[in-house]
């Protein structure tokens, strides 16, 4: 795989409340911290994306009683996953990891701080309407390439690839620097989104 400056590498959601202990963990979500690492020294743009949320978020189960984590309602913007309590402002559970080593990243995208409507993809918020910011900063460094990992390969790493290809970028996931969720069969739903999309996929020993 020969890379340009056109390409950016864009690391979703490596924060502790997604690892292992965390107040949402992905399974294996530690595996793909060291391969991250080592991908990211091949790019010359590099993003990450943070949730951050407010504790009173309209996504927290907590925040609306009666009901319990993973189930779905309807909301003005459409249907949601209820989470449990996750990636809090100012917590710990919502610091990157600290094996996380990225020193050529160049900017940060934080998303679902706005306590009225959830923000999985990187460019939008759930509503596919408000927009992160992330596709212009992109054009204006003449990205036309993307290429996806982090944390979770259902929820922000395929809603960001999807918008990604819908904002006019190439979408690329790197299928084994991800983890997903997995609930109500999402993952395989995801994947079929993503491939009517035109989103392709790679893997790490692509990249060697």
């Amino acid at each position: 795989m020969r890379l340009s400056v056109e390409d950016a590498l864009v690391v979703v959601d490596v924060q502790y409340d997604f690892l292992p202990g965390g107040n949402l963990a992905v399974a294996g979500g530690d595996e793909i911290i060291e391969p991250i690492n080592a991908l990211a020294r091949k790019f010359q743009n590099v993003v990450q994306t943070q949730d951050w949320h407010p504790a009173d978020h309209i996504s927290f189960a907590s925040n609306h009683p009666g009901t319990k984590p993973f189930e779905v309602i309807e909301l003005p913007y459409g249907p949601q996953v209820l989470w449990p309590d996750h990636c809090i402002i100012g917590s710990k559970g919502a610091r990157f990891s600290i094996v996380l080593d990225l020193p050529n990243v160049q900017t940060v995208v934080r998303k679902g701080y706005r306590d009225i409507i959830d923000s999985y993809s990187a460019f939008k918020e759930n509503d596919h309407k408000t927009p992160t910011g992330l596709a212009g900063y992109l054009r204006e460094r003449g990205v036309k390439r993307l290429f996806f990992c982090g944390l979770a390969t259902d929820f922000c790493v395929a809603w960001s690839a999807e918008d990604g290809m819908d904002l006019g970028f190439e979408s690329i996931v790197i299928e084994d620097a991800t983890r997903a969720i997995d609930t109500g069969g999402s993952l395989a739903a995801a994947w079929k989104r993503m491939d009517a999309a035109g989103v392709r996929r790679m893997q790490l020993s692509d990249f060697r």
